[in-house]
């Protein structure tokens, strides 16, 4: 039995592309999701640990205490603070991974907003020890911000710049108003 000419060469582009979803989708997979599992967590702290934290924008400066397991506005008005905005953000911290990592040199940190930063987050613990995130620009296609998590002071050499969520973003920039507790006065 003969195969056409046709035939034969429809066979052979039927497995050539089998042998491509295979190695794709199978044996590639396992790497993707190798990759994806990679993506490592920001701070090693949990919500519970947290006894103060600053937010810094570029229009104002945010001071929140932990004063018997609630939360208290203490800058720019000593009000109670809301529960719900104060949560979002701590789990964000708490949970929130970064899905790449590169180092960069100190001279280039302005490329990725960093050096005048659109938010910066300084956490400190209940056993004194602090920490910082600073947010940065969005990436390219505004799915993730750069960010740099404790930098040093001074550094002349190379810094790791993170890929982190934009919900750090909509975490820190709310009106003030959705920082007040509900029943604080305004």
């Amino acid at each position: 039995m003969k195969l056409p000419k046709t035939t034969l060469i429809l066979l052979l582009l039927a497995l050539g592309l089998g042998g491509f979803v295979y190695l794709y989708e199978i044996r590639g997979a396992s790497q993707r999701q190798e990759a994806q599992s990679q993506s490592e967590e920001i701070f090693a702290f949990t919500e519970d640990e947290v006894k103060s934290f600053t937010i810094k924008n570029q229009t104002e400066t945010l001071k929140f205490e932990q004063i018997n397991s609630k939360w208290q506005m203490k800058e720019p008005k000593d009000t109670p603070a809301s529960s719900a905005s104060v949560a979002f953000l701590l789990n964000l911290l708490e949970t929130g991974k970064s899905n790449r990592k590169f180092s960069v040199s100190t001279t280039q940190l302005a490329d990725y907003g960093l050096t005048q930063p659109s938010s910066a987050i300084a956490i400190t613990l209940k056993s004194n020890e602090t920490h910082q995130l600073i947010l940065g620009k969005p990436d390219f296609n505004r799915t993730y911000l750069y960010a740099l998590v404790d930098p040093p002071a001074k550094s002349k050499g190379n810094v790791n710049v993170l890929l982190v969520s934009p919900d750090f973003a909509n975490a820190v920039n709310r009106q003030l108003s959705e920082w007040q507790s509900d029943n604080s006065p305004k």
